[in-house]
């Protein structure tokens, strides 16, 4: 006879390439973009946080580990940007919010920040992209269910600041 094997001894699971046992991508994976909205998202945090200036977060974010795989100009779009327009950033956020601004987690404000500013800043860059770069980043380093709440404002968000690329979708959704 042999014995059951409790749920909590399960064999650990095989490591799928590129991608962690979490199933978030590894970072020798991620393509330079992805890892330049990471490191402005830990800048933007600093900002809202620490209410650091932006020259002395820029440095510091530069000299991390890893940071030379990161697309430098659109890490620097990101946070210049985001820091510079985040009183316009902030107003179209705000009228998407269920709460005030101030009970919003300081990674979930960046995200948004970040997806708000690439919506209206960064047209090279599919909505779709955008939306789905800030889901992944607020999956990886927001809370539980942040995610969800950052997909609510972004899809609010993006028919105000992309409606043309958006109703172009829809249209080739229906051919």
């Amino acid at each position: 006879m042999s014995e059951a094997t409790p749920a909590s001894v399960r064999a650990p699971r095989p490591a799928r390439g590129g991608v962690t046992s979490t199933g978030a991508r590894k970072a020798s994976s991620k393509p330079p973009r992805t890892r330049a909205r990471e490191f402005a998202l830990q800048a933007l945090y600093q900002h809202l946080v620490g209410r650091n200036e932006v020259v002395g977060i820029d440095a510091f974010t530069r000299d991390l580990a890893g940071f030379n795989k990161a697309d430098a100009a659109h890490f620097a779009a990101l946070l210049h940007g985001c820091v510079g327009s985040s009183a316009e950033l902030d107003a179209l956020i705000v009228p998407l919010l269920d709460r005030p601004l101030a009970e919003i987690s300081p990674v979930e404000r960046a995200v948004m920040w970040i997806g708000a500013y690439e919506f209206g800043h960064c047209p090279d860059v599919p909505w779709r992209v955008v939306l789905n770069e800030c889901v992944e980043l607020a999956k990886e380093f927001g809370g539980t269910d942040g995610h969800k709440y950052v997909n609510a404002v972004l899809n609010g968000l993006a028919p105000k600041l992309r409606a043309d690329e958006i109703a172009n979708d829809r249209g080739h959704a229906r051919s």
